[in-house]
């Protein structure tokens, strides 16, 4: 069988060497974790075009009721419509929670107030696993999830967050706006009654925490690890133990000793949960998730039903979070990584053979699937084509300029 070759596809990794001395091992509770990060305002509530509206904050004022009539003006002959938002967050995981919660400020503004959303934290409504289920069925009008989630619709839905080895945040972007993603994933969402629109990017993501070293492929055999979507399906190949858990359980799970590991997203969101309290080893690159997109998945009857004015607001305030969630994280997790280390976490590389056998068990899975899978054989042929092509580019440019860069901080 013949694979996608992968050159020199690992780049060049800046292995940071860790001098603080080693901090005790706390087992505190997950909050007590989070206190050692500030409360910020992670997003500002930015007019897009603000159309001259009036604010009316039922977004950002968690504790009003959503069934109260706001102040109307009575020029205004659009209806008033109430949504409420499932999401799979925890409000402690602030810049997720409060990625979905600018949405709603943003629609509640540029329509004087006539179209109210409410979020809802995981649990609330829906459990954080559930989101799409809750659309689907009408319990929520939308919610904020992410597609890799629910692969028991089908392994195609996966292409929608992240693929092992796939596209960077900027790279899955230009493939969801400008490379036919967008279309493709509407399409398969409409057979389940749901439309998604792009909702937030992480970036690439870190390989997790572990308690204890894995320096060859052989450490992963009956490892018991919480890991989502395609990665999970491939470490299972590799003999890993896949445990899915709502990621407000992996605190949890790690500090009881249920699982061996867990990879949940990047410094700054790793350490609100308080992970680097219960596992010592923080390991990178998260070659499972190179550019990690959350969604708004809105239920199709419902948004049918919205007047195009609204529709047009919606998915234009999808639009700002989508780019404002990629630079928060961007912003603040180099600074939350320096702290952990000197705090005592020991941050490790993935040795090149995990990566290599990772990689191609994970094109080997792909050509498998497509195979079987005539909507996932449409998408990934159509989503190789624009990899290939993008990477080519960006090995001229992006990996160009930063092995450039890194050579020079080295030297």
């Amino acid at each position: 069988m013949k694979h996608p070759q992968h050159g020199s596809w690992i780049g060049s990794w800046l292995i940071l060497k860790d001098t603080a001395a080693p901090a005790g091992r706390a087992s505190q509770a997950q909050a007590q974790a989070h206190k050692s990060i500030p409360r910020r305002q992670f997003f500002t509530n930015t007019t897009l075009g603000a159309i001259g509206a009036t604010a009316l904050g039922a977004c950002s004022n968690r504790n009003s009721d959503p069934t109260t009539q706001p102040t109307t003006n009575p020029k205004v002959n659009q209806p008033v419509v109430r949504w409420r938002m499932a999401t799979s967050w925890p409000k402690s995981l602030q810049i997720l929670f409060d990625a979905a919660d600018l949405l709603c400020q943003q629609v509640n503004v540029m329509t004087n107030g006539r179209f109210v959303i409410t979020p809802y934290a995981a649990g609330e409504l829906t459990e954080g696993l559930e989101v799409l289920q809750g659309v689907q069925d009408g319990t929520v009008e939308c919610g904020h999830s992410a597609s890799y989630y629910y692969l028991k619709y089908g392994k195609a839905l996966a292409f929608g967050t992240t693929m092992p080895f796939g596209l960077t945040a900027a790279q899955q972007n230009a493939w969801l706006y400008y490379g036919g993603g967008l279309e493709a994933m509407q399409k398969l969402y409409a057979n389940l009654g749901i439309i998604n629109f792009p909702g937030g990017n992480t970036g690439t993501q870190m390989g997790g925490w572990f308690k204890q070293k894995v320096n060859t492929i052989e450490d992963f055999k009956g490892l018991r690890m919480r890991v989502p979507g395609m990665g999970g399906l491939i470490l299972e190949r590799l003999g890993v133990e896949v445990v899915s858990l709502a990621g407000n359980r992996i605190f949890g799970a790690l500090e009881a000793g249920e699982i061996d590991a867990g990879e949940w997203k990047n410094p700054h969101a790793d350490r609100t949960l308080g992970l680097d309290k219960v596992a010592p080893y923080y390991y990178y690159p998260g070659w499972w998730e190179p550019g990690t997109s959350y969604e708004f998945q809105v239920n199709l009857s419902q948004w049918q039903k919205l007047p195009p004015e609204y529709r047009e607001i919606f998915q234009a305030a999808a639009a700002d979070v989508n780019g404002k969630m990629l630079a928060k994280f961007n912003a603040v997790n180099g600074e939350v990584l320096e702290q952990m280390l000197l705090d005592g976490t020991k941050l490790l590389p993935f040795s090149q053979d995990i990566l290599q056998a990772a990689y191609t068990a994970a094109f080997e899975m792909y050509e498998e699937m497509a195979a079987m899978d005539q909507d996932f054989k449409k998408i990934y042929q159509q989503w190789q084509a624009f990899r290939t092509q993008i990477q080519q580019w960006h090995s001229i440019n992006e990996l160009a300029f930063a092995n450039s860069v890194m050579n020079s901080v080295i030297s």
